[in-house]
């Protein structure tokens, strides 16, 4: 689970520092105020992450990606390719981490959570990495930073451990592999560096740990056709959607609703939730031949089964929202753009419930861009009930100042109350009120004249 974000000229951001993220971490604010930057920014390290081009540092993506960001230039903050990027971000480890020096077989303090810094230039043409660092829980860290007076070497440093050099191996290192791997001539320069593949292996596992839904998802089909695949994740659009509900069928019961409660398969899950929410009152996929599936829903206990296209476009829009959430194996990180989309109040509300109980139950981070009240007053309410812990929230409201955007956390006490609330974070409704009640009074005394 990623547990803190800094940030340095991307997109509209020229800083963000030290941002701590929960298991369920909110961002709101008005409309370009950077919002999705924010989430753009892991997206693209996790397309970075998986490519299989070594050689490209970032991985800006295209119209097939799921960031498509168009190049440094358009990333750099104010456009200007002489700023640096730079990033750093901390995670907790699935497992402890223990490390071992190749050379006298001691081990080094076992790690239960990582840091990653990485600064990125550019000289007009190529991108390249100026400094990357790893820190092991605060006691160790494994540096790679350009020479000055030669930019394209290297140097390989440490804090608390001693790299071994081979004999006639004394030349400068090339440039890292991607933003954050230790190029092959580590191991053979050095008598006691093969460890630090386990470092970005690290990195690259916590990456892949990382998934997205957009907010512009799929409409409702009549049939889908499954290709018999276990997709890793459901496609920026929620495309893969029904290939995830059938793939879900060989894990069984999988999901626990709570402690001590029997667990649920994915679609029992699912349609636990769309019942519970109010939106159907059954859901199932069926086959219809080799590789056509319905997906069919009844409204009430009573009513006729129909195709999902046969009722509200809201079924089928939280459908890839919930099925995201129960999909992906525990521990992961799911990225979410304006989840609430086209969805009634009652319902927005109602996925703040489906965030607490996929962090609680699975061990699933949610880090969601948002500018739906009616989650974030059901979220208030939750914390005031203590069916959630503080500490498993952080709320921010983001901004445009003269210099970029702005990150002000939310501070909510114990009871759920937002003690320092933007002004008009919502909009003025308190405005709106007065001013309908103004011309009310204007109207009834033109109509008494």
């Amino acid at each position: 689970m990623l547990t803190e974000l800094s940030l340095k000229n991307f997109k509209s951001w020229k800083e963000i520092d030290k941002m701590h993220l929960a298991p369920i971490t909110g961002l709101f604010g008005t409309n370009s105020s950077g919002k999705s930057s924010v989430l753009q920014f892991l997206l693209m390290l996790k397309q970075t992450a998986e490519s299989d081009d070594r050689k490209l540092v970032l991985n800006f993506g295209d119209e097939n990606s799921k960031a498509n960001l168009g190049s440094f230039k358009d990333v750099i903050y104010d456009h200007d390719e002489s700023n640096t990027l730079s990033f750093e971000f901390a995670w907790k480890l699935p497992k402890s981490l223990t490390l071992q020096d190749a050379l006298t077989k001691v081990k080094l303090n076992p790690a239960d959570r990582m840091r990653f810094r990485s600064e990125i230039n550019c000289d007009g043409k190529n991108v390249s990495v100026k400094e990357m660092k790893y820190d092991l829980s605060d006691t160790d860290s494994f540096n790679m930073k350009s020479k000055q007076e030669k930019p394209k070497e290297y140097d390989l440093s440490s804090s608390g451990f001693s790299f071994v050099r081979k004999k006639q191996r004394a030349w400068s290192l090339p440039s890292p592999v991607k933003f954050y791997g230790f190029p092959d001539q580590v191991n053979s320069y050095y008598q006691n560096a093969g460890f630090l593949s386990d470092l970005q292996l690290e990195l690259v596992q916590m990456l892949k740990r990382v998934h997205y839904l957009g907010p512009l998802r799929e409409f409702p089909k009549r049939y889908y056709t499954s290709k018999g695949t276990t997709p890793s994740d459901l496609g920026p659009k929620g495309e893969f959607v029904v290939d995830a509900i059938l793939a879900s069928r060989e894990k069984g019961k999988y999901i626990s609703p709570g402690h001590k409660k029997t667990r649920k398969t994915l679609e029992e899950r699912i349609a636990y939730w769309l019942k519970e929410l109010g939106l159907i009152h059954s859901f199932k996929v069926e086959p219809i031949g080799s590789s056509l599936y319905e997906v069919k829903v009844k409204s009430g206990p009573k009513s006729s089964e129909v195709l999902i296209t046969d009722v509200g476009f809201g079924v089928s829009q939280i459908l890839p929202v919930l099925v995201m959430c129960y999909y992906v194996p525990e521990g992961s990180t799911i990225l979410l753009e304006q989840p609430e989309i086209h969805l009634h109040p009652s319902v927005q509300m109602g996925l703040a419930d489906v965030f607490i109980d996929v962090a609680k139950n699975r061990n699933v981070q949610v880090i969601l861009e948002s500018h739906s009240e009616h989650l974030l007053n059901r979220l208030q309410r939750r914390l005031a009930e203590e069916s959630v812990s503080k500490d498993n929230v952080a709320l921010y409201f983001c901004n445009v100042g003269t210099t970029g955007s702005k990150l002000n956390e939310l501070d909510i006490d114990l009871f759920g109350n937002i003690l320092n609330w933007p002004v008009d974070f919502f909009g003025d409704q308190f405005g709106e009120v007065a001013a309908r009640q103004k011309a009310q009074l204007e109207r009834q005394t033109k109509e008494k004249i």
